[in-house]
């Protein structure tokens, strides 16, 4: 086989690598079909002590509850579930305390003492100006409660501990920074317990629960903190990204399992034991988490109930050890609480102010972490100069050329030095057709002899493909990335070009997406349509093939990319063409170099009077 075939089918399985890399990592799995219901009442959470009603096998302590100890009650039945609200009237159902901060605006419930109302100030869900403000958390009552929750637990079964209902007594005023809120409330025992609220300017929450024992008993209290979550999400189904439940505790790997996934634990449940960590539930952009000391051991819990119902119910908490209040004495236990947008820095400053154990985390920057982190931060330090992330994109790129600059000069070098000998192997091919070893032999030769390494013009496609994935995951999972215009239509980056040669770009009122079958293959912008163009390009830099087959995959290869970047991000399409130019630039320079015929222009203009004939 001649070298350049075996180029060519290298080539073709790097594509190939590229085009199934793609559809199994980045493309949204197959709907598993629905699974039978065998109730159709709501799971809801129970009062502390007690679990969610369930269609599944129960946990060591349902959703919707603190975590068992030892020694608790057997759980009772949940009661039935009311009817559902609109959010401003499940806000209303409940005295609160005003949270007000520069990034969060949301209350907190009196009755149960829990923060279960937040919205983020600058995100809204859509890029229309009067597009609703993203809530992160919801109280119950609504469609999709999700909350969080602190307190304390007891092996004494007889003692009155806050539950769901309590109400609690409010100090003070609205909760903002530097201005923390005080709830107290007896549990008519001798106990009395303290719940004090403190807020930062951005996303972190500090509660601090206290108990005095002025009983003449001593008693035993284990200190809790949970996020529970009512009704399974809509996520966006990749492989890529995960979202749902999510934690490190103690030396343990980080901990992600799906939504579906935590049905399929022993029990409904997975337990881990460990010093210093966090626990949380994860969306895309947003994540609410409980964070306990992280000097103290705990017991992490992930647990799911009545998956098979309509409105299952998802639980991380976290469990500490027993602590004995003495007569006269106080307890307490501080936890924080992390709820609102994953941003890269915020989380990061969270992670070394507070030493919070692998806080970073919780923005999935996948397995190649030591590649799509770095290359985030580059581009995230680049827009604070330009202002904004698609001209860092193309600063980045600029950068990425230039550091594998010598490495693609030399595969560059080697290309044209081969196509500089190409009548020499040709003649040895011709010389040797009858004796393929020999033939190979004398190649080899001429190859050592003139410098040449024949696989060279794979580095560059080599070198792409980690630097594309990275940058895919970057575009795909940073929240700064969403919403992010570039210039003209393109108002964010990670998203698809929404314009669509199908509809000749908004001309004809119609998405051709929607077709059934071929919609998904019917989305091809401008910028993916720029982008086939300049791999079109970067082909027409070398000569033709003389091999019908090789000719035609060639051909063809520009138009495969196009329909299979068409519903990437725009971003990353940008970035794609953009490699492209710079490629063939730096290509072209390289052959004039050399002093290598460039064939760009033969081959555009004999295409052209092909055409004409």
């Amino acid at each position: 086989m001649r070298e350049d075939q075996k180029n060519l089918f290298l080539a073709m399985g790097l594509s190939l690598l590229v085009i199934v890399g793609w559809q199994y990592f980045f493309s949204p799995p197959p709907k598993p079909p629905a699974p039978a219901t065998t109730t159709q009442q709501q799971a809801q959470p129970a009062t502390p002590g007690q679990p969610a009603q369930t269609g599944a096998p129960s946990a060591p302590s349902a959703p919707g509850a603190p975590p068992s100890v030892p020694g608790a009650s057997a759980p009772a039945t949940a009661p039935s579930a009311p009817v559902v609200l609109d959010r401003k009237a499940a806000l209303a159902a409940s005295p609160r305390i005003r949270i007000d901060t520069p990034a969060i605006a949301g209350t907190i419930s009196l009755r149960g003492g829990k923060i279960d109302d937040v919205s983020l100030k600058a995100y809204r869900e859509t890029l229309k100006p009067d597009s609703d403000i993203v809530h992160v958390l919801s109280p119950l009552g609504s469609a999709e409660p999700y909350y969080t929750e602190t307190g304390f637990v007891s092996p004494d079964t007889k003692l009155a501990l806050p539950k769901q209902d309590t109400l609690w007594t409010h100090e003070g005023g609205e909760l903002s920074p530097g201005k923390p809120v005080v709830l107290t409330w007896d549990n008519g025992q001798g106990l009395t317990f303290r719940r004090e609220f403190s807020v930062d300017d951005k996303f972190l929450f500090t509660v601090k629960d206290s108990v005095e024992n002025k009983s003449g008993n001593p008693v035993v209290l284990h200190p809790y903190a949970l996020v529970h979550r009512i009704g399974k999400p809509k996520t966006d189904g990749f492989y890529v990204l995960h979202e749902g439940l999510i934690g490190i505790v103690g030396e343990s790997k980080i901990q992600e399992i799906s939504y579906d996934g935590i049905a399929k634990e022993k029990d409904g449940a997975r337990v881990l034991k460990g010093t210093g960590g966090w626990v949380g539930i994860t969306d895309k952009y947003w994540a609410a988490t409980v964070i306990p000391a992280q000097n103290v051991p705990f017991d992490g819990r992930f647990s799911a109930t009545a998956t098979n119902t309509p409105k299952p119910s998802y639980q991380t908490d976290i469990l500490g050890g027993a602590q004995t209040v003495a007569p006269g004495a106080t307890t307490e236990s501080t936890h924080m609480i992390f709820a609102g947008a994953k941003e890269s820095q915020i989380i990061d400053g969270y992670q070394k102010t507070h030493g919070i154990k692998n806080f970073e985390l919780m923005i999935d920057w996948g397995w190649f972490y030591f590649i799509t982190k770095p290359l985030f931060v580059a581009i995230d330090w680049i827009y604070k100069y330009v202002g904004n992330f698609g001209v860092a994109i193309l600063l980045i790129t600029v950068l990425i050329k230039l550091a594998f600059f010598p490495l693609a000069n030399r595969s560059y070098e080697s290309m044209a030095k081969m196509k500089a000998v190409q009548p020499e192997m040709k003649a040895l091919q011709e010389r040797y057709a009858s004796d393929k070893a020999k033939m190979q032999q004398e190649l080899m030769a001429l190859y050592k002899r003139e410098k040449i390494n024949p696989i060279a013009g794979c580095w560059p496609i080599l070198i792409q493909i980690p630097v594309f994935f990275a940058l895919y995951k970057v575009i795909f999972i940073t929240i700064e990335m969403r919403h992010a215009p570039f210039f003209g239509w393109i108002r964010d980056l990670s998203a698809a070009d929404p314009t669509n040669l199908f509809n000749l770009f908004g001309l004809i009122p119609f998405d051709p997406t929607q077709i059934p079958v071929l919609g998904q293959f019917l989305h091809i912008g401008v910028w993916p349509l720029i982008m086939g163009v300049s791999m079109f390009v970067q082909m027409k830099m070398n000569p033709e093939p003389t091999d019908p087959v090789q000719k035609s995959m060639f051909a063809w290869m520009p138009v495969i990319f196009t329909f299979m970047l068409g519903t990437f991000p725009a971003g990353l399409v940008i970035y794609w063409t953009w490699n492209n130019l710079l490629s063939v630039a730096q290509q072209y320079y390289i052959m004039k170099k050399q002093g290598v015929k460039v064939e760009l222009w033969d081959n555009l203009s004999g295409m052209f009077k092909k055409k004409a004939a």
